[in-house]
């Protein structure tokens, strides 16, 4: 425990520390770590707020940005995007009917209801202190876990390595909203994607065609940015501007002492359930947030009033969706593995920087490992502060139209891909991956596998090739050790049970309210 408050104390001294910072021919000592936080929360409230786009394609897009920035201030800028998304999404699930964030999509059941019953406020302030509740203990789990994950990494080998990857994609198959097989093909082909470019090993270029743009491989960001960027506004482009916007002025913010005793306990169940999904490779905020509704559902003593405006249906699903988004750093910081598409997005946040993600992070650098877990408790308190004084500010830009919003997403999406490599033909390519993207979503394809599987797929091979290498082209070397060996067999039992016909329908069952 000394220890933990040690690191923390490493951490929170990395973001409140003030640095120089130069303007104007003028040299100035700012916390410019608290100042990177509080840009992510906005940015991160602002795209949660403005339906069609989430923190993936935010994300995506800003990931050139933080080329210029230093390596904790762009992974805390980032992460704050990712937490902020999941506030902002139930500030119009609430007013307008409309999910900001996927994971919003059943929080629009009861509160955009409370709201029409004249109950905005407390919807709104219930959404608010649930995400901050939930996003404060997954940051302690996320703080107390670390660091004994970290040691159990460090006795992963290639093998290990190979097998978690195996059980990672699994996972995010059988955790997948829609069609298995669908999410199957999407996987496969992130992992045929991933293989384009020069092999390590022999030197000799792969599936490039001749094409010699492509002899490094396909650019991260260029798939990222046109699958869920480009692919996005596309979509969102053929669907008419039919918003409700609430009008009314907002007032009694503060729930009354029977909505405390009414939310407590969904709260509570809502962060635990969060907590335990968003570790799974997969899960992640939007499974959470549909789980614990269906499960409030099922034990609330007020099941009758939900659809109509029950303060248990914003309370579990805005803690398990916070919840989940800070335990899904937990696999990527230890272990390395990204349990989903806004991880992997950090993962090539951390690879611009030059940062392997894994257990030596915590070992080699703990100032940008500790930093970014403390700085995730501040997030959440300005997001508190953000959120329920600028709900009149947020209701006011629900009401600018998509035609002047989405060509500026899309020329700022061009330069940010444009300055990467300074290529035109990463342009081009965003554009292709954009129309693939938009295909997909018209074929009920999910582009987060694809990603999962672009990301994964590189790593997948090199530790694969590196376990026949060290065992001198001996397969058993998968099954003789005996964590590898637990790894793959927990992958065949997720195979196994979500076969099951009873498995398959909760399964179903737990996005049905999509």
């Amino acid at each position: 425990m000394e220890t933990l408050f040690t690191n923390l104390g490493i951490g929170f001294g990395a973001v409140l520390a003030f640095q120089p910072f130069e303007i104007f021919g003028m040299t100035l000592s700012l916390p410019l770590n608290l100042f990177y936080a509080f840009i992510g929360c906005v940015i991160g409230t602002l795209i949660g707020v403005l339906p069609g786009l989430g923190p993936v394609a935010t994300i995506a897009m800003l990931l050139p940005a933080t080329y210029a920035l230093p390596p904790l201030g762009g992974l805390i800028m980032l992460a704050g995007i990712y937490y902020g998304a999941q506030y902002g999404g139930s500030t119009t699930a609430i007013l307008v009917n409309l999910p900001g964030e996927t994971s919003s999509v059943v929080t629009c059941i009861d509160g955009y209801q409370m709201a029409r019953r004249g109950r905005a406020g407390v919807a709104l302030s219930t959404a608010a202190l649930g995400s901050f509740f939930a996003g404060c203990v997954g940051t302690l789990l996320l703080a107390a876990f670390a660091a004994p994950l970290a040691e159990v990494a460090f006795k992963f080998g290639p093998a290990e390595y190979f097998s978690l990857m195996v059980l990672g994609l699994i996972g995010a198959v059988v955790l997948a909203s829609g069609s298995l097989i669908k999410a199957i093909a999407m996987i496969c082909l992130g992992l045929l994607g991933g293989l384009v470019g020069t092999d390590v090993n022999t030197g000799a270029t792969r599936y490039s065609f001749g094409v010699p743009e492509l002899s490094d491989g396909i650019g991260f960001v260029a798939v990222a940015m046109g699958v869920f960027g480009f692919a996005e506004v596309i979509a969102n482009l053929e669907q008419k501007e039919a918003r409700e916007v609430f009008t009314n002025k907002v007032t009694s913010l503060f729930p009354t002492k029977e909505d405390f005793k009414r939310m407590v306990a969904p709260l509570i169940r809502g962060t635990l359930l969060g907590s335990a999904l968003g570790i799974l490779p997969g899960g992640g905020a939007a499974l959470a947030s549909f789980g614990a509704y269906s499960l409030e559902k099922k034990v609330s003593k007020n099941s009758a009033e939900f659809g109509k405006g029950a303060i248990e249906g914003v309370a579990a699903p805005e803690s398990a969706n916070n919840s989940a988004a800070q335990t899904s750093f937990i696999p990527l910081l230890t272990l390395g593995i990204p349990p989903n598409a806004v991880m992997a997005l950090m993962v090539g946040a951390m690879t611009i920087h030059n940062i392997q993600p894994g257990p030596q992070v915590m070992t080699s650098n703990p100032t940008l490992f500790w930093g970014l877990i403390a700085s995730m408790w501040v997030g959440n308190l300005m997001l508190v502060i953000l959120n329920l004084p600028l709900i009149g500010m947020w209701v006011k830009l629900l009401t600018v139209p998509y035609r002047f919003l989405y060509p500026a997403i899309l020329v700022f999406c061009c330069i940010g891909v444009y300055t990467v490599n300074n290529s035109t033909f990463d342009v081009f390519m965003t554009a292709g991956f954009g129309v693939m993207g938009y295909i997909f979503m018209k074929l009920g394809c999910e582009g987060a596998p694809l990603l999962l599987g672009f990301v994964l797929g590189p790593m997948m091979e090199e530790n694969f090739r590196r376990s026949l290498l060290l065992s001198r082209g001996d397969f058993t070397v998968f099954f003789t050790r005996p964590l590898s060996l637990g790894l793959l067999i927990a992958a065949a039992l997720l195979v196994v049970i979500v076969t099951l016909p009873a498995i398959k329908s909760k399964r179903e069952e737990a996005f049905q309210e999509e």
